[in-house]
């Protein structure tokens, strides 16, 4: 999904590259001051210099993403929020420059961008899916001579043996990589009246199927009610209880609600269960309660 900036964007953003470029880089002491600054008296002035001079950070890795097709301005911004996040996490007393620290938030903030806007489709939810996404043309590269074709079997065994993930997992993603978006009301062919939209199988059930589906599912809920009529009080609040709730009673708990013992209610259970089924088998082997009056 390809963007271009317009030309008043793109001379904005080439500004802001040649100004980040221009900032003095810091030394190791100044860099731990302004964090101690900024982290213990929430000094806005040395956060300022602070990010500004890793500005050119986020440039760098803002080109390493510019083959995706997305605004290099919108990667910068998206960078830029890393960085922020980065300030506002960094500990000077751990002595890693604020660069490497820096540079896994700018990274991150990137890809989840990139993952986000390179298609309409949502693409990498998973880590072995972002992992995927990111490393597939590079290892392509590595493994096979990149010709277009599809991967041959052992270049996906080898790329799912080099990131550790599935076999289906590197097959859906060249997949989705090999195919851009298309529009479901995108013509079948020039001049043509059919969108592809209208060759969509539908899995749902017909209409057909539907009035059947709700016309037996009546017939059962009015068998079912008619066959629990049939039974005794005691009988019917051990089914209610023991067959037509989520999370059925105990034999005990209805033994000491019924005041009869556990046998004595599996004996009622099962009595009752042989009742229902003699009731509703009766009803099947009548023609006429097959159908229901839908008018």
């Amino acid at each position: 999904m390809a963007h271009i900036d317009d030309p008043e964007t793109q001379k904005a953003n080439l500004g802001f590259i040649r100004a980040s470029m221009k900032e003095p880089l810091l030394l190791r002491d100044h860099e731990f001051e302004l964090a101690r600054r900024w982290r213990d008296g929430a000094e806005i002035a040395a956060l300022h210099e602070l990010v500004c001079s890793y500005m050119r950070l986020v440039v760098s890795t803002a080109t390493r993403f510019r083959n995706y097709g997305l605004p290099i301005g919108d990667l910068v911004q998206e960078g830029n929020v890393g960085l922020m996040q980065a300030a506002a996490r960094f500990e000077p007393e751990r002595e890693v420059r604020f660069s490497t620290y820096a540079t896994w938030w700018i990274r991150s903030a990137m890809q989840d961008y990139v993952l986000r806007n390179w298609s309409i489709v949502r693409t990498g939810t998973t880590a072995a899916q972002k992992s995927l996404f990111f490393n597939l043309r590079r290892l392509r590269a590595k493994i096979e001579d990149f010709s277009g074709r599809p991967l041959t079997h052992e270049g996906r065994l080898k790329i799912a043996a080099e990131l550790n993930v599935e076999l289906a997992d590197v097959e859906a993603m060249e997949m989705r990589l090999g195919a851009a978006d298309q529009s479901l009301n995108a013509p079948v062919g020039e001049g043509g009246d059919d969108d592809w939209q209208d060759f969509l199988s539908d899995a749902g059930p017909s209409p057909e199927e539907a009035v059947i589906g709700q016309r037996d599912s009546a017939t059962r809920s009015r068998w079912l009610a008619e066959a629990l009529g049939e039974l005794s009080p005691r009988e019917r609040v051990i089914i209610a209880q023991r067959r037509l709730r989520d999370e059925g009673a105990t034999l005990e708990e209805l033994g000491r609600e019924l005041g009869v013992s556990k046998e004595r209610v599996r004996q009622l259970e099962h009595r009752a269960l042989l009742k229902l089924r003699s009731s509703i088998q009766r009803r099947v082997e009548r023609p006429g309660d097959l159908f229901v009056d839908c008018a």
